[in-house]
């Protein structure tokens, strides 16, 4: 035989929480849907006028007045789920970003500026951390942390010979001019 399904008396924290997450338009849809299905229960609404209303399955509301009744409101939030643990630990994932808003020449790199390859090679061979530099693009936005995608100069060029390794411009480009003081 089956037991019929029933709500149990709510407190007035309870159905002031309910009214609260019935009239939020930023809570999450599913939480809602929830809500509606314990507030329809206490307005003494049927189970399967529930099911047919809500279009939803007789287990489901069975589901969310259970853990309502056990567990008040807090019932009705989602429970982690299962699934690939963390891959990386936080101080591993902390040691990426540190390394990578560091500036490469105090690490005695002779490089002025990370690549996602140059930081996973030096993550690799000198921090003894193996990661795939897509994780590494993964992990620098979830910081928040742009990636530049080439090297620029500011101020002086890298090279202080690039005037005489360069040579004299080609006869055909015109000589710029000097602007107005």
């Amino acid at each position: 035989m089956v037991k019929r399904l029933s709500l149990r008396a709510l407190t007035d924290e309870e159905v002031a929480g309910l009214r609260k997450l019935l009239r939020k338009r930023t809570a999450p849809r599913r939480l809602v849907d929830r809500a509606r299905i314990v507030w329809w229960m206490h307005e003494g609404w049927w189970a399967g006028d529930i099911v047919k209303y809500r279009r939803v399955s007789l287990p489901t509301v069975r589901l969310w007045i259970t853990r309502f009744n056990a567990e008040g409101l807090d019932g009705l939030r989602d429970r982690p789920r299962s699934g690939r643990p963390a891959t990386y630990t936080p101080e591993q994932t902390g040691e990426v970003v540190a390394v990578a808003l560091t500036a490469p020449r105090t690490l005695g790199l002779p490089f002025a500026c990370w690549t996602l390859d140059r930081l996973q090679a030096y993550l690799h061979d000198e921090r003894d951390l193996p990661i795939k530099r897509s994780r590494i693009d993964e992990l620098l936005r979830g910081e928040g942390l742009r990636w530049r995608q080439q090297e620029t100069w500011f101020g002086e060029r890298v090279d202080p010979a690039f005037a005489e390794k360069r040579g004299p411009s080609s006869p055909c480009t015109r000589p710029h001019q000097k602007a107005a003081s």
